[in-house]
């Protein structure tokens, strides 16, 4: 058994791929637009997973976009996304000089939350060992929930 993908219904398509692909940094590797099924698929990959989810279709997030108008409920349901990042507090700066809300900042220099447009809880992890703690982050409150 192998790993391909998680899927992710987005209600307006232009703001998500403004999150997951301008902001969060993923990058789009695969688009399919299914004019009967009134549908778009996209495919995208963390920078570094880039080639091998070319040449093995995985590890992918799916951006599912139904084109007739759906009403999708709080992403928390779904549980939430998870990459392991290089630097968390260089992210996260950048993340919120986008005006992306950190919900649970990187206080301990491993862990943090964002949100996608839906919702959706998105898990960043340091790579490594945690980083020393730092502020602003370190006392920083939560935000919302995740």
């Amino acid at each position: 058994m192998k790993f391909l993908h998680t899927m992710v219904r987005v209600s307006n398509l232009d703001q998500s791929m403004d999150f997951y692909c301008n902001k969060l940094g993923l990058v789009e590797v695969n688009r399919y637009d299914n004019e009967a099924g009134r549908f778009t698929l996209i495919f995208l990959a963390a920078p570094g997973d880039t080639k091998r989810a070319l040449e093995e279709q995985s590890p992918l997030l799916e951006i599912t976009h139904n084109w007739d108008p759906e009403t999708y409920d709080s992403g928390r349901n779904f549980g939430h996304l998870a990459y392991r990042v290089e630097n968390i507090y260089d992210l996260c700066a950048q993340l919120a000089a986008k005006g992306v809300t950190i919900n649970r900042p990187p206080r301990d220099g491993h862990m943090a939350f964002i949100q996608s447009p839906e919702g959706i809880s998105i898990e960043l992890l340091q790579a490594g060992n945690p980083l020393p703690p730092q502020e602003p982050w370190a006392s920083m409150d939560n935000t919302g929930s995740w």
